[in-house]
């Protein structure tokens, strides 16, 4: 038996990888994180799967199933948006798999993130404006250390991607405006490769605004820095004919 946690990426059914795929299709039974993941992932199971939407579970309801699955000596899929990596409060169950001796695996899903970036056409690093990209939260129900605020991390000035912080847009941009100019570019990405997207975009002056007319509270990624309004970049030292490396000569023709 064995527990297969799976990122399901951020909605798009076709952002899920293929081994995440062919293992959701495999075991008999899923939990999944119905908030957050596209219904239509799910659509294709067979009929005999056994469905539990764990965001009505707390993780002893959780943990429970597992032990279930154990003594059936079924395996289970553990479905759960975007990539796993990021805020995927899977730590807490791998811990409780570890004390009931039964064996996982995880497998990575597409981040909001990479989709975010997709979506826009932009890079999240550009040559001489940023080279660093920090992914953080305001501080909430789970806080945030006092060493990583967000306005320490502002002081980098460096390309920022913040989750769960979207319901708290006016303290977001009340603590970056200490260090970022207010012409800065903001975007936010509301569900990100879902039908329903929305992209907001604006800067540190307006973008509070926007979104606070556009009703978003959940479910949204913010994005903020130099890189989303720069055209004035350099190109990078990859691809320049002055540039050689192992695979090609300085210089080399065409």
């Amino acid at each position: 038996m064995k527990v297969y946690f799976i990122g399901a990426g951020p909605g798009d059914v076709e952002l899920m990888t293929i081994k995440g795929n062919r293992r959701l299709h495999s075991c008999p039974t899923v939990m999944y994180a119905g908030s957050l993941i596209n219904p239509q992932i799910l659509s294709g199971l067979p009929k005999s799967t056994r469905i539990h939407d764990t965001s009505k579970l707390n993780l002893e309801q959780q943990v429970a199933i597992y032990k279930e699955a154990k003594d059936a000596n079924q395996d289970v899929t553990r479905l759960q948006s975007g990539d796993l990596s990021i805020y995927g409060a899977i730590a807490e169950q791998m811990r409780a798999l570890d004390n009931l001796g039964i064996k996982y695996e995880v497998i990575p899903g597409v981040s909001s993130v990479a989709a975010s970036a997709a979506i826009l056409k932009s890079e999240l690093t550009l040559p001489e404006i940023s080279q660093t990209v920090i992914l953080s939260r305001i501080s909430g129900r789970t806080q945030v250390p006092p060493d990583e605020d967000l306005e320490k991390l502002a002081s980098h000035k460096c390309t920022l991607c913040l989750f769960l912080s979207i319901h708290k847009i006016k303290d977001v941009v009340k603590k970056l405006s200490i260090h970022y100019p207010p012409e800065t570019p903001v975007i936010v990405v509301y569900k990100a490769s879902w039908e329903d997207e929305k992209i907001i975009k604006g800067d540190l002056k307006t973008i509070a605004g926007k979104v606070e007319k556009e009703g978003i509270r959940l479910t949204a990624l913010i994005l903020v820095g130099a890189v989303f309004n720069s055209k004035g970049f350099e190109d990078s030292r990859l691809y320049s004919k002055e540039y050689s490396h192992l695979f090609r000569k300085k210089n080399a023709s065409k």
